[in-house]
C-alpha cells in the first residue's frame, strides 16, 4: 500500500500561541468559592449556603442554554465537539476538540453578556445573597475563558483553538 493515498486527508496545524495554565491559578480558583461563601455567611446570613449552591447550578444552566443556542444558530456540527466539562479551569459547556476561534469567541461573548443581563433582570425579585452568588459564579466561570480570549485577541481571526487542563493553544490550519 502506498504511503500517501489520493483520498487521505492530512491536517497540518501550525501552533501560533500556547498559554500555559499555572497550578497556582488553579489553586487560587479552587479556593475562591470558599472565601466568597464564608464572606456571604459572615456579612449576609448563614442561609447564604443554600443560595450559593442554588446559584451554582442556575448559572451553569444559563450558560449552557445560551452557548448551545448560539451554537445551534451558527454551526450544525457542534454536537461532537462541545461537551460539559467539570475540570478546573474549564468548567461548563466547552469545546472538547479543536474548534474555530470565531465560534468560541462568539459563544463566550454571548454567554457573558446575556448571562449578565439575565442576572440583572432578577435583581428586583431576588434576595441579595442570591444575586451576589449568581454574579460570583457567572464571573468565576467566565474569567478563565475571557482571559484566554484577551490573550488571543492579536492572533488571526480564522484560527482554531484547543483547550486542555494544562493549556490553551491557538493554531492556524
Amino acid at each position: 500500500m502506498p504511503a500517501e493515498s489520493g483520498s487521505a486527508t492530512f491536517y497540518n496545524y501550525k501552533l501560533l500561541r500556547r498559554i500555559a495554565i499555572p497550578k497556582a491559578l488553579i489553586g487560587g480558583l479552587s479556593t475562591l468559592p470558599f472565601i466568597w461563601l464564608l464572606a456571604e455567611i459572615v456579612f449576609i446570613s448563614w442561609t447564604s449556603i443554600f443560595t450559593f449552591l442554588l446559584a451554582l447550578f442556575i448559572v451553569l444552566w444559563i450558560q449552557f442554554v445560551i452557548t448551545r443556542s448560539v451554537l445551534i444558530i451558527i454551526s450544525h456540527s457542534y454536537k461532537k465537539r462541545w461537551h460539559f466539562k467539570m475540570r478546573l479551569p474549564w468548567i461548563g459547556y466547552l469545546p472538547e476538540q479543536f474548534v474555530s476561534y470565531s465560534s468560541f469567541r462568539r459563544t463566550q461573548h454571548y454567554a457573558t453578556w446575556i448571562g449578565g443581563c439575565i442576572i440583572a433582570i432578577l435583581i428586583p425579585w431576588s434576595p441579595v445573597s442570591f444575586i451576589m452568588a449568581l454574579l460570583f459564579w457567572h464571573f468565576w466561570f467566565m474569567a478563565p475563558r475571557l482571559i484566554i480570549l484577551l490573550r488571543f485577541r492579536k492572533q488571526p481571526r480564522d484560527g482554531i483553538i484547543k483547550l486542555t487542563p494544562q493549556d490553551a493553544s491557538y493554531y492556524m490550519p
